[in-house]
């Protein structure tokens, strides 16, 4: 038996962004409609290496397919040279059982996490939304820009992050990448990219909110896929409540994990039902953005089912192409 492996690069070949965000409305739409047997991430903490690993599953008899996503996510790793999130995706034949192929999970989990925004950010942002602001230069953050230009006329890109330095080497490569039509630009604090802009895309570790009600204009749309667990928050509270109702990946990951949905939920100012997923805007049964100043948010901790039909779509595009090596186990 044999396994088919593709790097990094494979994946990105193999995945444009425009096909990972169909592939993530697909996702989407099959949790809502409870297709996706799909339990909880599993994380087991390092406390000695501040670091987490995050064991996700998924299976859909549908499409075909069985995918475990195996992933770290270790904040302190720059530091050390190291990349602060890295990973496997092991995808298997829903069917059999039998292993196909093993990816790189840092870049399949950049890029589904990129094409999640890039489908809320269809449904949910005005249709002449020109500015976007991205939180977090991290692996993150390029994704995010290129998703939200994908489906909007992106003319300014505004970067903030804790280390300037990494937001001015981000804003240089995404000036190569974009070209002269996007002037991208770095900002000081998080309320001076924020102001005024179409979109904003939060992609940080942050644990005290880095926005409130009064940094976002009327018309906003937000994208917060920084924060995975309770402790992690980056966006405050009223802001929270004044975009009710908040759109989710799915409404039982948001109430375990979103640490800002938990906050409001436990405090009393978000009801359950203020939580709306993703998929029954797509699903047409819950309306999206219902006027131009209504302030959107998409909240996504991110789900296994995203990286079942994104490695689903690698697969079968690596074998059309050629791409990738097998490996005799």
């Amino acid at each position: 038996m044999s396994v088919r492996w593709l790097t990094a690069a494979e994946v990105e070949r193999c995945l444009p962004m425009a096909e990972a965000i169909d592939a993530m409305a697909e996702a989407f739409e099959a949790v809502h409609a409870g297709r996706v047997a799909m339990p909880l991430r599993l994380g087991l903490e390092a406390p000695a290496a501040g670091g987490t690993t995050l064991f996700m599953p998924a299976h859909d008899p549908g499409l075909g397919y069985t995918a475990l996503k195996v992933v770290s996510v270790y904040p302190g790793n720059p530091a050390r040279g190291l990349p602060a999130i890295a990973g496997l995706v092991i995808l298997l034949d829903a069917g059999t059982g039998r292993p196909l192929a093993v990816m790189d999970g840092r870049a399949l989990t950049a890029l589904r996490t990129g094409a999640a925004s890039g489908i809320a950010t269809r449904l949910l942002a005005r249709p002449d939304a020109s500015v976007l602001a991205v939180l977090g230069a991290g692996a993150q953050a390029p994704y995010q820009v290129l998703a939200v230009c994908a489906v909007r006329p992106i003319r300014q890109v505004r970067i903030h992050n804790r280390t300037r330095a990494r937001a001015e080497a981000l804003a240089g490569r995404l000036a190569a990448r974009l070209g002269p039509a996007v002037e991208v630009r770095v900002a000081a604090t998080p309320a001076e990219a924020a102001r005024g802009a179409h979109v904003i895309c939060t992609a940080t570790a942050a644990t005290e909110p880095l926005l409130g009600a009064a940094d976002v204009a009327p018309g906003t749309h937000v994208n917060a896929v920084g924060s995975f667990r309770r402790g992690m928050r980056e966006l405050a509270r009223d802001l929270v409540v004044r975009a009710r109702p908040v759109f989710v990946d799915q409404r039982e990951a948001a109430r375990e994990e979103a640490g800002e949905l938990i906050e409001a939920l436990e405090a009393g100012a978000l009801a359950p039902g203020d939580l709306v997923e993703l998929g029954a805007v797509l699903a047409g049964t819950h309306p999206g953005r219902v006027d131009a100043d209504q302030v959107t948010i998409f909240k996504s901790c991110g789900l296994a089912a995203q990286d079942l039909y994104a490695a689903a779509r690698v697969w079968e595009r690596a074998q059309a192409l050629g791409v990738g090596r097998d490996v005799a186990l």
